[in-house]
């Protein structure tokens, strides 16, 4: 085995969660080597280019949020703020075959879906409330169904908040997924988004670059196949080439499927743990069109399940960011989470294409098969966890079992939602209790 000094740590994983943790132990001191199985960074915030664009495409749309205090904190330490946009896209909701603008709280309040009178009030009331509290552990007691249905009313429920859990957890978990997700998603949320001069990529590759300059080593296309406890203290990783690297410590930034398989001498209560934590999966197609395809420039179209279209939001990414940076290609994503063995994850572009592409004249009756100039498809098995009742308690510690192997991943963010900002505050907060342990 290849034994490493005593400050050696490595980090599975180049996403911004791990990239952020290297950052941290590498400030400290430490010799870190991250280990990522793709050609890139980045993660599910990765992105891609074509020749004749200027700035690069998220596989899965992203963007952030003025509240995203983690991710623009980091920013601002590398001084990089005066790259960050924040332009403020249109979002709409669907109601009765039409879409309705639906990204505050006076246009909420004129959605015609809600009614009149008291559902407006219990509506507003209800908003105001989970904007305001900080008290989320109560909620966890309970699930969004019902704590819902009891404060909003059923009404309200059922035509505001029932359609987008139906479409972000199916069928089998919308009514069991409990009320704290619920609050962390309203409680901060903000109607300006924000994304990084150049796109997300642009900014992984960044901080990748800025990493290595510290002197951090990141190997890009090396699995990782094992991770062994060695009776020295040792933690061994075996690489897909067979080789054995022996490290102090490691941190593993994937999902609790993977560090589940990696990691087998973890205890039987740990990898049940990990094994028990339910999760939906995305698939996202993503097309260049010759055309914008909503005449109105909106960004962002919720839409129920039940109204018929086979996919849940469709996101005109060039009404939120200039189609000039994108050669005057208009860019589309048409997105849904999905059950880890729902057929879409099989199906190849040609039949998912004539599954959605059909739809969109539902949105520009003028739309043509021939404004399509490419289509991208992209699947993640390991896209949105699902926190049942009481969630708080299924959390897989951040200290693995094995000393010196640590866990920081979405799956442990909660009760927020994943995304890039809790990315980085998992991956520093891993970082931190690393740096403690190494030095006690």
């Amino acid at each position: 085995m290849n034994h490493q000094e005593k400050n050696s740590v490595a980090v599975i994983g180049a996403g911004i969660g791990g990239l952020s943790a290297a950052y941290d132990l590498s400030q400290a001191g430490r010799d870190v080597t991250i280990y990522e199985a793709s050609d890139h960074v980045g993660g599910l915030a990765a992105g891609f280019k074509e020749p004749h664009w200027d700035w690069t495409v998220e596989r899965f749309y992203h963007h952030w949020f003025q509240t995203d205090n983690h991710i623009l904190g980091l920013i601002d330490e590398l001084d990089w703020r005066d790259q960050v946009l924040f332009p403020r896209p249109v979002s709409v909701m669907y109601h009765q075959g039409k879409f309705y603008p639906f990204d505050s709280i006076p246009a909420a309040l004129m959605y015609p879906g809600l009614g009149w009178g008291i559902n407006k009030i219990r509506f507003g009331l209800v908003g105001l409330y989970l904007r305001l509290t900080k008290n989320w552990p109560p909620l966890e007691k309970t699930t969004v169904d019902a704590w819902m249905r009891q404060w909003a009313g059923n009404q309200v429920y059922e035509q505001m908040w029932h359609p987008m859990m139906i479409g972000k957890f199916g069928e089998e978990y919308a009514s069991v997924v409990n009320m704290a997700w619920m609050w962390a998603r309203l409680h901060v949320r903000t109607t300006r988004l924000g994304t990084f001069l150049g796109g997300f990529q642009t900014f992984a590759d960044k901080f990748a670059d800025h990493l290595r300059q510290m002197g951090v080593t990141i190997l890009l296309k090396t699995r990782i196949e094992k991770i062994i406890p060695e009776p020295d203290g040792q933690i061994a990783l075996i690489t897909d080439d067979g080789q054995s690297h022996g490290f102090n410590q490691v941190v593993a930034t994937t999902s609790p499927g993977l560090l589940a398989h990696l990691a087998q001498d973890l205890p039987k209560s740990y990898l049940n743990g990990l094994l028990s934590l339910e999760s939906m999966g995305a698939v996202v197609m993503i097309l260049s069109l010759r055309h914008q395809l909503s005449r109105e420039g909106y960004y962002w179209y919720n839409i129920p399940k039940s109204a018929g279209f086979p996919f849940l939001s469709l996101v005109e990414h060039t009404n939120f960011l200039s189609p000039d940076y994108f050669g005057g290609d208009h860019i589309l994503y048409i997105g849904d989470y999905l059950p880890q063995d729902h057929e879409n994850f099989d199906l190849s572009q040609e039949e998912l294409q004539a599954r959605f592409v059909p739809h969109l004249k539902k949105f520009n009756p003028y739309f043509e098969r021939d404004w399509i100039k490419k289509t991208w498809i992209f699947r993640t098995k390991y896209a949105q966890p699902v926190p049942l009742v009481n969630h708080s308690k299924n959390i897989p510690d951040i200290r693995t079992p094995i000393p010196g192997l640590y866990f920081a991943s979405m799956s442990q963010v909660y009760p927020w939602d994943r995304g890039t900002n809790f990315a980085v505050e998992i991956g520093r907060r891993a970082a931190k209790m690393m740096i403690s342990d190494k030095n006690d």
